[in-house]
């Protein structure tokens, strides 16, 4: 049975009359989603992998930089997404500059990728303070001013919803692939989306994590940004809901991936209603990434250990070298005058330290200068930025 999922509106866009799509409010009904089948078995997978990711990170010996590596790779596939050029390494290498030394501005797709991280910053000690509003849109308009700020689409009401019709895909609005409720139904579609994430409801939440994503993209309530705040608002509801205490699952990946299939399964919920298959991709997307992170955390955990005990062997290890082997994971990339800063040591304490992790094989050198040189913690890059490459999308 075919499930009507929303119903249209004469809008104008462009000069040119379009049909807007103004979906019901959730949950689905008329039938409702059964979670007997396929899908409640993609449930329990789901659900059993989130438990390993919160293991994961319950057992992990310092989860805060866990936490910095994973945040700035979502940070960087979630822009990627929407046509960011920036990598995780212009990310890094970045933030290593010395602040006192006037480093250039960062690159406007890089000044992206910083604003993402601060708007995930700001929803999550929003969050988690008691007097602040509860996850709302009040809360994601403060995420989408932070997100806009000084870049591209920071003309178009950073922290505001549109007052304008807006489109998806095609090159005007006659042929375009999608068309949003009007501006003047926001309140009408987004208040019951604020109420649903309040809402006593028989679901399991991640069920109602993946019809949330929908609903928002669907209703597209911004001129710029929705894709990057619906897959926060993934992480946010994971968090709110106390799926993972942390903020360790990011979906982009996965979407990155797979992202004609992606787009596939969002105008198959509003076409036809099959809010179904795209349950089966979300929740697949869901365990896929959890046990990639399970498996990211291992790999990086034993790296850093096996890198630890090789540098304690040596006679050159000082306390200089050991407190910088400790501060690689949250600065990969580093120079002299960052480790000066960092460890709060003269120059040559600093170069001392460095030469010790180059003598280890820990750091290499890339800039192939004999002054201002930076240095890496190569073999840890090379498995964190995986999945972050830029590729022909």
């Amino acid at each position: 049975m075919k499930r009507e999922t929303g119903r249209y509106e004469v809008a104008v866009a462009g000069g040119e009359t379009v049909r807007a799509f103004v979906p019901h409010p959730l949950p689905p009904e008329n039938p409702a989603i059964d979670l007997s089948g396929s899908i409640g078995e993609r449930l329990r997978m789901a659900e059993h992998s989130l438990g390993r990711l919160e293991l994961a990170g319950a057992m992990v010996p310092n989860l805060d930089w866990f936490i910095y590596a994973f945040v700035r790779k979502e940070a960087v596939i979630s822009s990627q997404i929407e046509g960011t050029q920036a990598t995780l390494v212009d990310l890094l290498t970045y933030e290593a500059a010395e602040p006192s030394a006037n480093p250039a501005a960062p690159t406007a797709d890089v000044q992206e990728v910083c604003n993402y991280i601060d708007a995930l910053h700001y929803a999550r000690a929003e969050l988690a303070n008691p007097y602040a509003p509860p996850l709302s849109m009040r809360l994601l308009n403060g995420t989408h001013e932070r997100l806009m700020r000084g870049v591209r689409g920071a003309t178009k009401l950073p922290g505001e919803l549109r007052r304008s019709q807006n489109w998806i895909g095609g090159t005007r609005p006659g042929n375009a692939a999608f068309v949003p409720s009007p501006p003047h139904l926001l309140p009408d579609v987004l208040s019951p989306l604020e109420r649903y994430i309040h809402a006593d409801d028989d679901l399991p939440p991640l069920i109602r994590a993946g019809l949330l994503h929908v609903q928002f993209e669907t209703i597209h309530p911004y001129l710029d940004g929705n894709g990057r705040i619906g897959r926060l608002l993934v992480s946010l509801l994971l968090e709110h809901w106390k799926l993972l205490t942390k903020p360790l699952l990011y979906l982009s990946l996965f979407f990155k991936r797979h992202r004609s299939e992606y787009y596939r399964r969002l105008n198959a919920v509003r076409m036809e209603g099959d809010w179904e298959g795209w349950l089966d991709y979300f929740l697949h997307g869901v365990a896929t990434i959890a046990e990639e992170a399970v498996g990211g955390a291992r790999d990086l955990f034993t790296l850093v250990g096996t890198d630890r005990g090789r540098l304690m062997e040596r006679d050159d290890a000082s306390v200089a070298a050991l407190r910088l082997f400790e501060a690689l994971p949250r600065s990969p990339i580093i120079s002299t005058a960052t480790v000066m800063n960092a460890l709060a040591v003269s120059r040559p304490t600093a170069g001392r330290a460095i030469d010790t992790l180059l003598a280890a094989g820990v750091l290499i050198e890339t800039t192939g200068r004999r002054r201002d040189r930076s240095f890496a913690y190569d073999s840890y890059l090379k498995r964190l930025r995986e999945g972050t490459e830029l590729v022909e999308l």
